[in-house]
């Protein structure tokens, strides 16, 4: 049963070099803060998430969110793994959201259908075409790992307007949008259990 005396989110986004946290009651309290960790991520993580978390402390958490990729293979697999383990000690839901969805949620004032990109591994790129609603995000098309010709095919065939985002490296200052997504979902009644969070890799690619 759900502890209803729980208030905070704490949202984890590992996708990129740079870390980024927040946590939110959804009222009057929200902190976020980015660290761009590169290479030292793995070594970092669990000490960032325990310096940024007081004043509130573990059992204050009614849920956490992680972003799921795509984005860097060992960044991604480390933030999903971490947040997993939370999520189990504490019993609690954790939500995975993509990548892309967080940097479409940013765009939540674009009445356009968002065309989002990201450079991946082997000329090839990671694609999604969402529309941002009130009460959440539309996947018209899901991350996809696509060449480059295909893509342009879609969006030259594409019948409404839309708002072509390349996604850049840093992705750890959405890490708001990836907590307000979840807390969208929580207000939904979502309670996805943390064995259900798994990462999106769209391919095996050698580390940059």
């Amino acid at each position: 049963m759900t502890n209803t005396a729980k208030k905070y989110g704490l949202a984890i986004h590992t996708t990129s070099p740079e870390l980024g946290l927040a946590i939110s009651n959804f009222t009057e309290n929200t902190r976020s803060q980015t660290w761009n960790l590169g290479r030292d991520l793995s070594t970092h993580l669990h000490q960032r998430i325990q310096e940024f978390m007081p004043p509130q402390i573990w059992q204050d958490l009614s849920f956490i969110a992680v972003a799921k990729g795509p984005g860097s293979f060992t960044g991604t697999r480390i933030g999903v793994v971490t947040a997993r383990t939370l999520a189990q000690q504490l019993n609690i839901p954790l939500f995975a959201i993509s990548t892309l969805a967080t940097i479409a949620w940013s765009y939540k004032h674009k009445s356009q259908h968002l065309c989002l990109q990201m450079t991946a591994q082997r000329e090839q790129l990671f694609t999604a075409i969402y529309q941002v609603e009130e009460m959440g995000i539309n996947h018209l098309l899901e991350d996809t790992l696509i060449n480059p010709a295909a893509w342009k095919k879609i969006l030259e065939n594409w019948e409404t307007s839309y708002q072509l985002i390349q996604v850049e490296n840093s992705l750890g200052k959405s890490v708001v949008s990836l907590l307000e997504l979840a807390h969208l979902e929580w207000e939904k009644g979502n309670r996805p259990h943390w064995s259900e969070a798994l990462p999106f890799y769209g391919q095996h690619p050698v580390e940059r």
